[in-house]
């Protein structure tokens, strides 16, 4: 068991990346829920980022994203282009909205945008639609 432990090979693969999923996809729902709440989505209105002619467009877009991007995460469906969705939104709110700092202050979005890239190369994992539609094993 030891050795297995140690070993640089995978334990339940595709079970701990369907797990990882699930719970970054609900956290995304969680983020995007906002959209529903108006007072919220007004606070983000009043950044100055956002005040010019297509701050709304920009502040709905980005909270649709999330929470589309997160249901579709957590249902393993189409799974791949929701990552290319969730990784170019959270790119821009880390280098554009937050000037870049991943290092420090702004490493919350680039955390969702390095585990979009982890999914994109590595697909749902287990208990996912895409599992059942495109009847692949994990």
């Amino acid at each position: 068991m030891m050795n297995l432990f140690l070993s640089p090979s995978p334990i339940l693969l595709g079970k701990g990346i369907g797990m990882i999923r699930i719970i970054i996809g609900l956290f995304l729902v969680y983020h995007g829920i906002e959209i529903f709440f108006p007072e919220t989505m007004n606070s983000y209105l009043q950044w100055d980022m956002f005040k010019g002619p297509y701050g709304k467009l920009l502040v709905y877009t980005g909270k649709t994203s999330e929470f589309i991007c997160g249901s579709l995460l957590t249902l393993g469906f189409l799974t791949r282009p929701a990552t290319l969705i969730m990784i170019g939104n959270f790119s821009y709110i880390t280098f554009f909205v937050g000037e870049g700092r991943f290092w420090y202050q702004e490493q919350h979005p680039f955390m969702f945008a390095l585990f979009g890239v982890l999914f994109l190369f590595t697909g749902p994992g287990a208990w996912s639609v895409d599992r059942i539609i495109f009847k692949r094993k994990v």
